[in-house]
């Protein structure tokens, strides 16, 4: 019997992945929860185990392509009878499907709700802008339009999944313009790329690249869009000697006993900002628009910006604030080493309460952070740069470092944001006073 496997939702209701690579051809034996295929989503790339015993029928995508939650992604000879008789539609739908642990919930039925029909209105204006509209259709390339009657039957929008509109919005396409290949009417997203590639009049630009946007890059895009217009950016800068901080850093890699945790700076920096949110949690919160409150947190799920070859990702070191700073250092270079790898664990990229991004390793001294979605702060690093300071009365070469904090003015404001600026500020400047800390 051919068993299809259709591609399970791999969590936090991502609609999409892309196909990475496949580990298994047709005609290869493949066992029970044997990685098949590696696929990207918006936030990793993840291994899709098999949930069928048997042989490789069919592969229905490619490396590259973009497949569709629900969709049928790989074709399996079980080597199990047919079964008969087949179960009437009704029964299918009101039979719960087994589903492979970690899948999340199974696909939808293939049949699709009905549309309630665009009702016209009988106003001279509207018969008047529905003219004009024609006319720029008809000028516009396009598959199928066809011609305008004054009276009009209504007629259903085109068919097509919330990606494949997202998509047509981005490159400008009109869906009304775009001819379905599949006999249902359903719009796909090969559809849409076919109408662009046809819409091109001109011969490409063989001195301007185009570079898809998918993955990780189309996630961080997102996020970014939905973060600065979202919530009230507001930020404040600081500049401290750090230089306490940075001796303190090479006293601990010249230690045998703490070198292994590779400390640095950034280390200290997270263990003062859980420190500091203890005494300043208005930062560490949320804005809950629908249910009218601001949620504080009791612990801190700390978020580490890290760039990679796929574009920014964010993972957080659940419970920050339980940890020592050998700890802490640990888990932030596992965290920051597998984002790099491409392969972050899903759970950390989600119920981050605040964050840090370390521009500084780039040599940049200062930035304005975008705050992470669904949380109230996030502190930009500077480089550490030698500088004349005062000291102790005099001009001294110090280590100072620029801190930016960006918080949502939603949440707090002003006082509350500089207060907790200036602790984390203190802390760096007097490592020791992290010993007067109960946490």
């Amino acid at each position: 019997m051919i068993a299809e496997f259709r591609l399970p939702d791999l969590g936090e209701g991502l609609p999409e992945a892309e196909i990475v690579q496949w580990l298994v051809s047709p005609g290869d034996a493949v066992a029970l929860n044997q990685p098949i295929a590696e696929v990207e989503t918006a936030k990793a790339i993840v291994e899709l185990p098999s949930p069928f015993a048997g042989t490789v029928a069919a592969l229905h995508a490619a490396a590259g392509d973009v497949v569709a939650v629900g969709a049928p992604v790989i074709a399996i000879e079980t080597g199990a009878p047919e079964r008969a008789p087949e179960p009437s539609a009704h029964d299918a739908e009101e039979r719960p499907a087994p589903n492979l642990v970690g899948y999340g919930a199974a696909p939808r039925a293939a049949g699709r709700p009905q549309r309630r029909p665009r009702t016209h209105g009988a106003a001279a204006g509207l018969d008047t802008a529905a003219a004009l509209d024609t006319a720029v259709r008809a000028a516009a390339p396009h598959d199928a339009v066809a011609a305008h009657v004054a009276d009009e039957a209504p007629h259903e929008r085109p068919r097509s999944t919330p990606p494949v509109r997202a998509r047509a919005r981005d490159l400008g396409v009109d869906l009304e313009l775009v001819t379905a290949s599949d006999p249902s009417g359903v719009i796909t997203r090969a559809d849409v790329d076919a109408y662009v590639a046809r819409r091109a009049e001109a011969p490409p630009d063989d001195r301007v690249t185009r570079i898809p946007v998918r993955g990780v890059r189309r996630h961080t895009a997102d996020a970014m869009v939905r973060s600065a217009f979202t919530a009230p950016h507001a930020t404040t800068f600081l500049e401290v000697d750090v230089t306490a901080t940075t001796e303190l850093v090479a006293r601990l890699r010249a230690d045998p006993r703490a070198a292994p945790h590779r400390i640095g700076v950034l280390a200290v920096v997270a263990r003062a900002v859980c420190l500091a949110l203890s005494r300043h949690p208005d930062l560490n919160a949320r804005w809950d628009e629908e249910a009218g409150v601001i949620e504080q947190y009791r612990f801190v799920n700390l978020g580490i910006a890290a760039a990679t070859e796929r574009g920014l990702v964010v993972p957080n070191v659940k419970e920050a604030g339980r940890l020592g700073l050998a700890e802490l250092a640990d888990a932030i270079a596992g965290l920051v080493d597998e984002a790099r790898g491409g392969r972050p664990a899903l759970e950390t990229l989600s119920g981050g309460t605040f964050s840090i991004t370390n521009y500084g390793v780039f040599g940049v001294d200062a930035g304005t952070p975008i705050l992470n979605p669904g949380e109230a702060g996030i502190l930009g690093i500077g480089a550490v740069r030698r500088r004349p300071w005062e000291h102790d009365g005099g001009i001294a070469l110090r280590d100072v470092l620029a801190l930016s904090l960006s918080f949502d003015h939603r949440v707090v404001d002003g006082e509350q944001a500089s207060r907790f600026l200036v602790e984390v500020g203190a802390l760096l400047r007097e490592p020791a006073r992290a010993l007067l800390f109960g946490g």
